[in-house]
C-alpha cells in the first residue's frame, strides 16, 4: 500500500487535535502527516491554499476537504469502511457540505480556543 500524505495547519488547535486523533488511530503508520507551519517540505500547491483546507495526496491524486478526510479514513483500518462509503459521489457531497460550513466558522472557533488557552 502506498503511503498517504496529509498536509494540515499546525497553528490551528482544531486541526492539531484532529490530526492527533488520526495519528493515534494510524497504528500502521500509513499516513505521512505534514505540519505546514513547521515544515520546509515542498508543497504540491500554494501554501495558503493548503492552509485553507485539509489536503491529502492519495495514489498521486491531490484531494481536499471531505475527500482528504475520506482518504485518511481509508488508510486507517478502523475507519476504512467510512472512507470507502465516501467514494460514493452523493455521500462525499453530503460530507463536503458540513466541511465547507465548518470552514466558515473555523476562524471564530480558533479565536475562542486561543483565548481560552491563554487564560
Amino acid at each position: 500500500m502506498k503511503k498517504l500524505t496529509v498536509w494540515y495547519d499546525g497553528a490551528c488547535p482544531l486541526c492539531t487535535r484532529e490530526i492527533a486523533l488520526m495519528r493515534r488511530l494510524d497504528r500502521r503508520a500509513a499516513i505521512d502527516f505534514v505540519n505546514l507551519v513547521d515544515s520546509e517540505n515542498a508543497c504540491p500547491i500554494d501554501r495558503d491554499l493548503l492552509l485553507a483546507r485539509l489536503h491529502a495526496m492519495e495514489n498521486g491524486s491531490l484531494l481536499s476537504g471531505a475527500a482528504a478526510f475520506a482518504a485518511m479514513w481509508r488508510a486507517i483500518p478502523l475507519l476504512r469502511p467510512l472512507g470507502l462509503l465516501a467514494r460514493i459521489p452523493w455521500i462525499l457531497h453530503g460530507l463536503e457540505r458540513p466541511y465547507v460550513a465548518f470552514l466558515r466558522v473555523r476562524p471564530r472557533i480558533q479565536k475562542m480556543m486561543n483565548t481560552s488557552s491563554t487564560k
